[in-house]
């Protein structure tokens, strides 16, 4: 098998075809472009979601809480705790352990969030540490957004920029190989990209605003994103690949490796579908969050422009990320 989640044609035969409804107290089931799972508990709801850290050697502590979190924001809830496993493999080492947890704290606290659990466990089973997260959140007032409420009309607009995730992955893991590229002040900028992955912020705001649905662009990029979206919500889309914004230095780090930066991991940025663009755009920038719009929702048909040309938007596959880390 590649590496990589599963396609979305494997997801929908082989996983969720086999769920079934069973209680009327589930609000948010599994499905593509869904981030999490939503149930109702007295008068407020809560949101689940879990997530593995396999592809980052450094700051994965970090990145399982604010990955997990950022699928918790996308229902426009508010992350409350977390359970985090570790698996280590034998020649591991407890320091490896603690810089993991040093930075999942740290994470945590600057999200007001508690680590509640988990499981530790040293096993043969993985070549690497590995981390599996679950984040646990509230939705008060009763509105879960989800990423299939997108409908035709309404605007695509997304935060910050395409790549986040990816850049700041290769320039902590790959740095002797991009030395040649990036001037060292660069590179360090690259990987401080590490401490902007967090959309809480977004997905708390979006509760309040004309958002009709969010889905944090993670694996298979914006592109990605967007048409996940677009299928759970059962309509075309037109983007406009020249409005994404990608940082210079992704665009040479994409460079270098041969990647398409609209398809690298991307947490740190998320994607919305409005129905009042000004409104979401008026609100995100006045909190400081870059946003902008990069497409549009249809009756059918996912398109995407590139100067003025348009080609289909193909469904994601592995994300580009492995094919570095695959080299490893």
């Amino acid at each position: 098998m590649r590496i990589g989640k599963l396609t979305n044609q494997e997801l929908e035969s082989i996983v969720l075809s086999g769920l079934a409804p069973r209680r009327e107290d589930v609000v948010l089931r599994p499905g593509i472009g869904m981030d999490c799972g939503a149930v109702r508990m007295g008068g407020e709801i809560c949101v689940v979601s879990t997530d593995p850290i396999t592809a980052a050697g450094k700051h994965a502590g970090s990145l399982a809480v604010h990955i997990c979190c950022n699928d918790i924001a996308s229902t426009g809830g508010e992350p409350v705790g977390m359970l985090l496993t570790l698996l280590v493999p034998p020649q591991g080492t407890l320091d490896e352990v603690r810089e993991v947890m040093h930075d999942a704290q740290r994470a945590a606290a600057s999200l007001n969030v508690e680590i509640v659990g988990g499981h530790t466990e040293v096993t043969s089973s993985v070549r690497k540490l590995i981390i599996s997260a679950t984040a646990m959140g509230v939705v008060r007032g009763g509105r879960v957004i989800n990423g299939a409420g997108a409908r035709p009309g309404d605007a695509l607009i997304m935060t910050k920029w395409a790549g986040m995730e990816g850049t700041a992955i290769l320039a902590g893991d790959c740095g002797e190989a991009l030395a040649s590229v990036l001037e060292p002040k660069v590179l360090e900028g690259a990987k401080k990209l590490i401490d902007a992955v967090s959309v809480v912020p977004e997905g708390r705001m979006a509760s309040s605003l004309p958002v009709t649905a969010m889905h944090d662009v993670t694996e298979g990029g914006i592109l990605g994103a967007v048409w996940e979206v677009c299928e759970a919500s059962g309509c075309g889309c037109r983007v406009v690949l020249d409005a994404i914004p990608v940082l210079e230095v992704t665009r040479k780090i994409c460079g270098h490796f041969g990647l398409d930066p609209y398809r690298l991991i991307s947490s740190g940025s998320m994607l919305m579908a409005a129905s009042d663009p000004e409104a979401v755009l008026e609100a995100l920038l006045g909190e400081g969050i870059p946003a902008c719009v990069i497409g549009v929702c249809t009756q059918e048909g996912m398109l995407m422009e590139k100067q003025g040309s348009l080609a289909p938007l193909e469904p994601p596959g592995s994300d580009e990320l492995y094919r570095v880390v695959a080299r490893d």
